[in-house]
């Protein structure tokens, strides 16, 4: 069974509650799931995973939230060639950096090697479309058995 590291940061709670629908798409695919919370895990974690989701809220003008800062810092020293990544967060489009913080994601795992391998997904504030979620993990699953 494929393991997957679902590594999330939520305030307000709607980057969690994407991280929970994501989650049941991917067991719905027969993925074996461990999912934290960014203030509950280091970065070096990672290295036992090869399977890696990252989700986040956007703060301030486009910046990763502070829950993020230290993960993101011990991340970018590391070599993440051989792993495989989907990002995901939400932002709200009132401001001019719709949510950065995935984009600072994307850079950083692009930067370090790693394997982008499905479009983020970005939502506007709640994620409302909970199959939306709940089929991006299930794309995600299916992209790494192929």
């Amino acid at each position: 069974m494929t393991k997957v590291l679902l590594v999330y940061a939520s305030m307000s709670g709607n980057t969690e509650e994407m991280a929970d629908f994501i989650e049941k798409g991917l067991l719905k695919a027969g993925m074996e799931v461990n999912k934290q919370e960014v203030v509950d895990i280091d970065a070096s974690e990672m290295e036992d995973y090869s399977h890696i989701m990252l989700g986040a809220f956007t703060w301030g003008d486009g910046d990763l939230p502070d829950e993020f800062l230290d993960f993101h810092e011990d991340m970018e020293e590391m070599d993440l060639s051989d792993k495989f990544f989907a990002i995901f967060g939400s932002g709200d489009t009132m401001y001019e950096i719709y949510c950065g913080a995935v984009d600072i994601l994307e850079e950083t795992v692009k930067k370090c090697n790693g394997n982008i391998v499905l479009e983020s997904l970005k939502i506007e504030s709640y994620p409302d479309d909970e199959e939306m979620c709940i089929n991006f993990g299930t794309q995600f699953a299916n992209v790494l058995v192929k």
